[in-house]
């Protein structure tokens, strides 16, 4: 076996290719974009560059067939609670049945991060944002993968925790059916806010995308920044999001809750992009876009993620929640009252499934359960300590 770092532009397709040749056989497999990949070790898009640096592998048999690959990453602005020594990352790990190949991708990894100054590794995890190619798939291995999630065999698991990898903390995906009923108790909420006419409710609009760019950033920065690591955010930054999610932003599914006109809740979900892409084979050249934007408005999306929830801090406990929920199923499930009875109509989905929510966040962990989800996926960040004889301790619980 043979060790190859990616170095130009061969070997970087060769990195890509590498995922197909080990996935592709699977019934549930999506192919990533290539272009959603090649970003993370783009020195020109990537801002994680500006703290940290990053190098891959590929790995060939004898006979120089590509049998896997790993990405290693050091970022000064990665650390999680409680951490005492510094921490790598790996990522983009794939790799044959064979725990003597693995190792040696493990291997070279750790050198590399050893050499950096590192003490530990944490993977697989992204060389970026957390909300993509973040954790090992160990239930659900047999579900489509969403938009820019990992997808992997069962055995990557024993993979891992043969070479010594400890479960740093669970990822867990929630979901449930749209055309299921509400349970009474949020309707019960509901109109108990919907009494009182300093509630309100709108869903996003494209043509006002400045106006809920603020609404976005005065909640989000109400409800998370300061907690876990989470940082503030600039009204520039979600503007830019929200431009970039214009082309596959579906207003329906995008609520804020208002009190005496002042944003309070909000509720930011997107189609399940993989349910067009799959259709494009990772491409996304001209011609894909083209044939992308086609299927867009062919083909009907059934289903949508969720990628953001929160009420600030002051309308916590005070049923705000409930009132944001019902607010969105009136267009997403239909639900209308009639003689003072919530009903349901027809739903714009079929499926919901949210992004993971760590193990470590037990209250975020309720409000998914209270909305009658099951757990559809669950996924793992694995740490590494290289000091083999040190105590090893899992992410701490929020409080």
């Amino acid at each position: 076996m043979q060790l190859v770092e990616v170095k130009d532009r061969q070997t970087g397709k060769d990195f890509l290719k590498v995922n197909v040749i080990i996935n592709g056989m699977s019934p549930g497999y999506i192919r990533p974009l290539d272009k959603d990949v090649s970003f993370v070790f783009d020195k020109n898009k990537n801002k994680a560059f500006r703290y940290g640096e990053t190098i891959r592998w590929i790995l060939l048999d004898k006979e120089d067939q590509l049998i896997g690959r790993i990405a290693a990453f050091v970022n000064k602005k990665y650390k999680t609670i409680g951490d005492d020594v510094p921490v790598g990352g790996i990522g983009f790990f794939d790799c044959i049945n064979n725990q003597f190949a693995a190792d040696m991708l493990f291997d070279v990894a750790r050198h590399w991060l050893m050499q950096k100054g590192m003490q530990a590794m944490d993977g697989p995890i992204n060389f970026g944002e957390r909300d993509r190619w973040w954790g090992l798939v160990v239930q659900g291995t047999e579900i489509p993968p969403m938009y820019c999630m990992n997808f992997n065999p069962p055995y990557y698991q024993q993979l891992f925790e043969n070479y010594g990898f400890k479960k740093f903390f669970n990822q867990i995906c929630f979901a449930l059916k749209v055309k299921e009923r509400l349970q009474q108790k949020f309707f019960d909420r509901h109109a108990e806010c919907a009494a009182d006419p300093n509630f309100s409710s709108a869903h996003i609009k494209k043509n006002q995308l400045e106006k809920f760019t603020r609404d976005f950033t005065i909640v989000y920065n109400k409800a998370w920044a300061g907690h876990g690591g989470m940082k503030q955010l600039e009204e520039r930054v979600v503007l830019k999001m929200f431009r970039n999610m214009r082309q596959v932003m579906d207003e329906r599914i995008n609520w804020f809750v208002y009190y005496k006109g002042e944003p309070i809740g909000i509720w930011i979900n997107l189609p399940d992009l993989n349910q067009w892409f799959k259709y494009l084979d990772g491409n996304f050249n001209l011609w894909s876009r083209l044939k992308f934007f086609w299927i867009k408005t062919t083909i009907r999306n059934k289903k949508f993620t969720g990628l953001v929830f929160g009420v600030v801090p002051e309308f916590q406990g005070k049923g705000v929640d409930s009132y944001l929920i019902v607010e969105s199923a009136k267009m997403v499930q239909g639900v209308h009252i009639e003689n003072g009875i919530y009903k349901n109509g027809t739903p714009i989905y079929d499926d919901y499934e949210m992004q993971w929510v760590g193990e470590f966040n037990p209250k975020m962990i309720n409000v998914a359960e209270a909305l009658g989800t099951y757990r559809s996926r669950i996924l793992t960040t694995y740490r590494y300590l290289f000091d083999r004889a040190k105590e090893f301790k899992p992410h701490p619980v929020l409080t």
